[in-house]
């Protein structure tokens, strides 16, 4: 018997658990990235870092983790756990632009509680 996936409920971030990676080329936003990164180590239920942007994304998707972002990516790292959270009902977008994400190197995957939340945190520092 198959179960359908679906993304968490939470509804908020202090209630979440966020997943990101770490960059390993491009070190260029480190500093907006660590100023989220130490928002989301005090605000929220804690940060994971499993080392795979795909496993990252699955876990979005079945509602383990709230919120997924990270930036230096390629498609390969999310095409299919792109597809998969969207699937579950969660939304992905841009990390900089908060566009809808098709495939960037940057991208903020969530459930649709915590969603705007935490866009407003990236957008604080990623401006």
């Amino acid at each position: 018997m198959r179960t359908k996936i679906q993304v968490s409920a939470t509804p908020s971030l202090s209630k979440s658990l966020v997943a990101t990676g770490f960059p390993y080329h491009d070190f260029k936003q480190m500093k907006e990235y660590m100023e989220v990164f130490d928002f989301c180590m005090k605000n929220s239920q804690g940060l994971r870092r499993l080392g795979s942007a795909a496993v990252d994304l699955a876990y979005v998707a079945c509602g383990r983790f709230e919120v997924f972002y990270e930036y230096g990516l390629n498609p390969w790292d999310v095409a299919a756990g792109a597809f998969i959270v969207e699937e579950a009902g969660g939304l992905l977008v841009i990390l900089k632009t908060r566009r809808t994400f098709f495939f960037g190197k940057e991208i903020i995957a969530s459930n649709t509680t915590v969603h705007n939340e935490f866009q407003q945190v990236v957008a604080q520092s990623f401006k």
